[in-house]
């Protein structure tokens, strides 16, 4: 999982409540994330796309100042919904590492954690005025400090935000859950070990000649 300390990117304001996972990542199109290839056209892709593939230019995520956005800056109840994983994975493929809203989905908000994709959870004035300071300046700049736990808007405003300690480090040294996991190999060994010598009959012997 790639490390999240300090992000600087433009912002994306998506002036919508209630934006859910199967907007985020249609349920026909989760599939594609097991098989290779291109996966950046995921996100959103009824809203961004017409039936015949072609790009709808009055929706804010295709206009070209956006194209190298990394930041998304919602209203309330983002990613609720399913808890369909890809949502977050098709969202990360079109290169968005952090979400800023009212609220978010829970379930949504697990799966941004172990994915490298930061929640930034704010009060609704605050994201409100966010907003607002990128309709005023499009294309502008917001700043997300994982270590001060701040976002600062364009107009150099930061404001703070919560975050468990143990997601803050795992995000901070690029750990998912299984690289979390790994890191107490040797205490899990050492305990399987001990388990293994203490209670024998509860571990079942291997089969030499299992039958055909």
């Amino acid at each position: 999982m790639e490390r999240f300390e300090l992000l600087k990117a433009v912002a994306v304001p998506l002036d919508e409540s209630n934006v859910d996972t199967d907007q985020i990542c249609p349920a026909r199109l989760i599939r594609v994330f097991a098989e290779p290839g291109r996966h950046d056209d995921v996100f959103m892709h009824d809203r961004r796309f017409d039936e015949d593939g072609s790009a709808r230019p009055t929706f804010v995520l295709n206009r070209p100042v956006y194209a190298g956005a990394r930041i998304i800056v919602a209203q309330r109840n983002f990613g609720v919904g399913s808890s369909r994983e890809a949502a977050v994975m098709a969202m990360s493929a079109a290169g968005f590492r952090a979400v800023v809203a009212e609220s978010f989905g829970d379930i949504f908000v697990n799966n941004c954690l172990k994915n490298g994709l930061l929640p930034v959870q704010l009060a609704a004035p605050e994201v409100d005025a966010l907003r607002e300071s990128l309709h005023r300046e499009v294309g502008a700049i917001v700043t997300i400090d994982l270590v001060a736990q701040t976002v600062t808007g364009p107009e150099g405003r930061s404001i703070a935000f919560a975050i468990g300690a143990l997601r803050k480090r795992c995000l901070l040294a690029g750990l998912d859950d299984l690289s979390l996991t790994e890191r107490h190999r040797d205490s899990i060994d050492d305990f399987e070990r001990a388990y293994r010598a203490e209670l024998p009959w509860l571990i079942p012997e291997p089969q030499r000649n299992p039958p055909p």
